[in-house]
């Protein structure tokens, strides 16, 4: 396409009820730096140059529900994170905020909630 340029992506964009609220937690998860925040949006920045992810205010903000339920507000879209000990990883995001799914797909994977609800996974890295 004429319209795609190199660096084309910039980031993704998560609804939240408190996103400055939000952004620290993942802050913290991660040790992203926050790059920008003002009223309604706050932007982590990734170590890795021009990758971002921004916490967008949502006004009547449904939490999803995981795992899917009829007549629920289904998880649109989720983070994968790779840790090299998934148990530690797990203790250390139930510390920030996190909370641990009742439904686990895999051994090699804990599904956490955001304190916004949102759902994320810890995935060991196996390699």
């Amino acid at each position: 396409m004429k319209s795609r340029t190199d660096g084309m992506w910039w980031g993704t964009a998560i609804e939240a009820p408190d996103p400055g609220a939000l952004a620290r937690f993942y802050s913290d998860l991660l040790g992203w730096p926050i790059g920008h925040e003002e009223p309604g949006t706050s932007i982590l920045a990734a170590p890795q140059p021009g990758i971002y992810i921004v916490f967008q205010q949502a006004t009547d903000y449904q939490a999803p529900v995981w795992p899917p339920a009829d007549g629920q507000q289904r998880p649109m879209m989720h983070f994968d994170f790779q840790v090299g000990d998934l148990d530690s990883a797990v203790a250390d995001a139930l510390v920030l905020g996190a909370t641990e799914a009742t439904v686990q797909p895999r051994e090699n994977v804990r599904v956490l909630l955001d304190p916004a609800g949102h759902p994320f996974c810890l995935c060991r890295d196996d390699g």
